[in-house]
């Protein structure tokens, strides 16, 4: 299957809702616990500095996503973070590994200088693996950092790449 990742349009944003709330109910990777609605979904993905999507070329499905944006303000304003998601059902297939080159590519592109993640879970091993075989560096784990679905707590390990 060939894939494509390309800056997201307003024709994408329900489809990348549903994706990023996949996520999200499932409750072992990103920090937010409540789901995009249709306009809480609009504002959050329009506020991003730059959001791509993964789409399959052969019928245009969008399988997965990135957002892109300032880690922090002023002086810490050249380190940009991102999330990134896959649908449940296209995982395991690469489009993780895109996500972040691309990802990665378009920071470069903004001016941005470091790509930092603050809170990869310990038990998120394909994410942890895919950081490492791209060069990022873990910064040790911060135990109890993220609340898991079932309320039980997990270390997270933050990442950096410079860019």
């Amino acid at each position: 299957m060939k894939i494509c990742v390309r800056e997201y349009t307003e024709n994408d944003i329900e489809r990348m809702i549903e994706i990023w709330n996949e996520v999200v109910n499932e409750g072992n990777a990103f920090p937010q616990d409540t789901p995009l609605d249709k306009k809480s979904g609009k504002t959050f993905f329009n506020e991003q500095s730059f959001c791509g999507v993964a789409e399959a070329a052969d019928d245009n499905t969008i399988l997965g996503l990135y957002i892109l944006h300032p880690n922090n303000v002023g002086r810490c304003g050249h380190i940009s973070n991102a999330s990134y998601a896959v649908a449940a059902d296209s995982r395991g297939k690469g489009i993780g590994r895109l996500l972040v080159k691309h990802c990665i590519a378009v920071a470069k592109r903004l001016g941005f200088g470091v790509l930092q993640f603050n809170a990869v879970v310990k038990t998120n091993y394909s994410a942890l693996k895919l950081y490492k075989d791209l060069g990022f560096t873990p910064l040790g784990e911060i135990p109890m950092g993220f609340r898991m679905k079932n309320g039980d707590y997990e270390a997270i390990i933050p990442h950096y790449i410079l860019l």
